[in-house]
């Protein structure tokens, strides 16, 4: 009986001993419960009592905390309304070859493929250099592979799309394929280099992350085209703090611009096969509405080092010497000062005059009339004229310019515009120089502005490049401004428009060789030697040349100046170098229904018969398609069996010159370049256009 009860005291002492440590282990877990809350309770009060100053100082700098909302940068459009700049997204695609679970063996086995693809859809690189750029991140052991490897950048969103169904890049588990996206806003041109000067360009600030214009109208009109900045502020929401708009982001106005955007590809094209025949270094050229000051076309083109001609410095607004085209100035000073009154009035000229020192021109001449000065471009003319009123007083003869708004800034939209200079005068030489067009120095902007207020009847209307602002409330149009009313009579403009006309059309003009049967042209040549800056002397050998004037002659609606800088060979003269460009730009203008001549066919002995209807050879159109209007059909130089030139992709002005010269008639639609074409008739083919972006 004794072992029975020796068991059961064992089992009660056992029963104590657990209940003892089970007691132990909750009064532990009881402790360590109280002593956490203790340290809970010990912290809530001392931030929210002790130290609560402190956070909420802390709290209201958090919540006081602000950011910058960029706006959206307006747009810049044509005067047609089509894109010249804007926004788009552009997107770059990098690679994590460092993720978790980066699909090395997956990787490895589709790079040929993938290479196969890229080179494909990015042609600028091999298929074998696609290989090596995708080989290239995988050699370093992991620890050391890139965690943003830029596989592509500044792609669309479509090309975008395509290359996530490529091989291995499909995969949609981006911690596999380790592909990251990134996007942003960039600054587009759908036209491209057309006109890209002109419109300008766009850079970040050293500041801040701001996009602003650095160049042509995106500087110019910065203030409108970047909006105003809005502001965004943290606030506390129901389980976060997250961004509140303050103040929102107002978007740049979008900018109607006055180029015509297929104006400016054909003076692009004009521009760049004259300097290319020329071989000369740099040309630049713009076309103005008389009427308005409208701007419709501006290029610049400059040689690389390919040698080829590329969108280049705005030399528009660049004041240089301006050389025989400013004798048009100083003559519109001497008519509205009386100097002169009979356009018929004799001068001796001669071999030189001496006037402070001897004075010559470029060819002799032994008398001329007053018309005959301009005419022919008479130094020695213009000085005589000019002395009449200004002997002695070259400053007083600035001071006379500076009254008819030749000094004024003209504001023009462009931002590199620089304003006339005049050396400091020194006596009768300077008077002469400046009178005939050196000693001083103006941007061929300002002599067009000149030229085009003649046109005008004397109104001397702000040249422009901008006409309006588009909002959400509809388009605002500016109306035209001007630097002057009337810088001369509307009596003075009509003499000065008969004496530039006589510069082409009379039998001794230094432009004659511009005449031509369709458009009568009215202008000004002027020749500049280049000023050596290394040796101070002008180099007699390197020449800008200029012409400036407008068209039609009779009743101008177009203002153009052209200035080229050392045209080599032929076409070392400015009547075969930029008056060239200005004669094809009037006739195409012409051509295309731009503007209308008086009395039909500009030639005195124009034929009374219908003119022939043109069609290319192997047509044959009906009376029915020309009437009674006589066809000639054009000769085929090879053989019948060639087909219709096709211009698909071409620009707007290299199809038409290659149809044209086919023999084709030619219509278009739309605007950039030729996506399509098809014949609408005998000899005639339409063209339909469309932005490259």
């Amino acid at each position: 009986m004794a072992a029975p009860r020796q068991h059961k005291t064992s089992n009660r002492i056992k029963q104590k001993s657990n209940r003892r440590h089970i007691m132990l282990r909750y009064a532990l877990v009881t402790g360590f419960i109280l002593l956490f809350t203790g340290a809970i309770l010990y912290k809530l009060v001392r931030t929210t009592v002790v130290d609560a100053s402190k956070w909420n100082d802390k709290a209201n700098e958090e919540l006081t905390h602000t950011h910058v909302i960029y706006p959206v940068r307006g747009d810049i459009l044509a005067a047609d309304g089509t894109i010249l700049a804007t926004n788009v997204q552009s997107y770059s695609l990098f690679v994590d070859y460092r993720a978790d679970g980066f699909a090395i063996n997956e990787y490895t086995k589709a790079m040929p493929a993938l290479a196969d693809s890229l080179a494909v859809l990015f042609p600028k690189r091999t298929r074998d250099e696609w290989l090596k750029k995708l080989q290239a991140p995988i050699l370093p052991p992991k620890s050391e592979r890139s965690r943003w490897y830029p596989l592509l950048q500044g792609i669309t969103y479509e090309q975008m799309q395509h290359v996530r169904t490529l091989p291995f890049l499909n995969i949609k588990n981006s911690n596999r394929s380790g592909l990251i996206e990134h996007r942003r806003l960039v600054r587009d041109c759908p036209y491209g280099e057309m006109a890209r000067r002109s419109i300008g360009q766009v850079g970040q600030t050293k500041e801040n992350k701001e996009i602003h214009g650095i160049s042509g109208l995106e500087k110019a009109l910065d203030s409108l085209l970047y909006g105003k900045p809005g502001v965004a502020k943290q606030v506390p929401l129901t389980k976060t703090i997250g961004d509140w708009t303050d103040i929102p982001a107002v978007d740049g106005y979008t900018v109607l611009s006055t180029i015509d955007i297929n104006l400016q590809d054909l003076l692009e094209h004009e521009l760049n096969a004259m300097l290319d025949s020329a071989d000369a270094e740099w040309g630049t050229a713009m076309i103005m509405e008389v009427a308005t000051g409208d701007i419709k076309a501006m290029a610049n083109l400059e040689r690389d080092q390919n040698g080829d001609y590329i969108e280049a410095y705005n030399r528009a607004v660049v004041a240089y010497e301006p050389g025989s085209v400013v004798k048009t100035i100083s003559m519109l000073i001497a008519l509205e000062d009386g100097l002169i009154s009979d356009l018929n009035e004799t001068f001796q000229i001669g071999q030189s005059f001496t006037y402070g020192s001897p004075i010559r021109d470029s060819h002799y001449i032994g008398s001329a009339t007053v018309e005959g000065i301009l005419e022919q471009s008479s130094n020695i003319g213009m000085t005589k004229i000019i002395i009449r009123g200004y002997d002695g007083k070259c400053q007083a003869f600035v001071d006379r310019l500076r009254s008819i708004g030749l000094f004024d800034k003209m504001n023009s939209g462009i931002a590199e515009e620089e304003m006339v200079r005049v050396t400091p005068t020194r006596g009768k030489r300077d008077l002469a120089n400046i009178s005939f067009g050196y000693s001083s120095a103006i941007p061929p902007i300002y002599t067009l502005s000149i030229y085009n207020a003649i046109a005008n009847d004397g109104a001397y209307v702000r040249p422009r490049l901008v006409r309006g602002l588009r909002t959400e409330h509809g388009d605002s149009l500016f109306e035209p401004t001007y630097v002057r009313d009337r810088i001369c009579s509307p009596e003075n403009a009509a003499k000065l428009r008969q004496m530039l006309k006589a510069v082409v059309h009379g039998s001794h003009g230094t432009a004659r060789r511009m005449k031509n049967d369709v458009v009568p042209l009215a202008g000004k040549t002027g020749t500049a030697n280049h000023l050596d800056m290394s040796t101070g002397r002008y180099d007699k050998s390197r020449n800008r040349l200029a012409f400036c004037g407008f068209f039609p002659a009779d009743n101008p609606k177009y203002s153009m100046m052209v200035l080229t800088f050392n045209p080599k060979g032929a076409y070392r003269g400015p009547a075969l170098s930029s008056g060239l460009v200005f004669k094809n730009m009037a006739l195409k203008m012409y051509s295309r229904g731009m503007f209308e001549v008086e009395g039909g066919d500009y030639h005195t002995d124009a034929p009374s018969k219908p003119a022939m209807a043109v069609s290319p050879a192997g047509s044959a159109p009906s009376t029915a398609m020309t009437g009674k209007i006589p066809v000639r059909t054009l000769k085929n130089s090879s053989s019948a069996k060639d087909t219709i030139p096709s211009a698909i992709n071409l620009s707007l002005t290299d199809a038409v010159a290659m149809l044209e010269k086919a023999g084709y008639e030619v219509e278009f639609s739309g605007a950039g370049r030729v996506k399509s074409q098809r014949i609408t008739g005998p000899g005639v083919i339409h063209l339909n256009l469309s932005p490259s972006y």
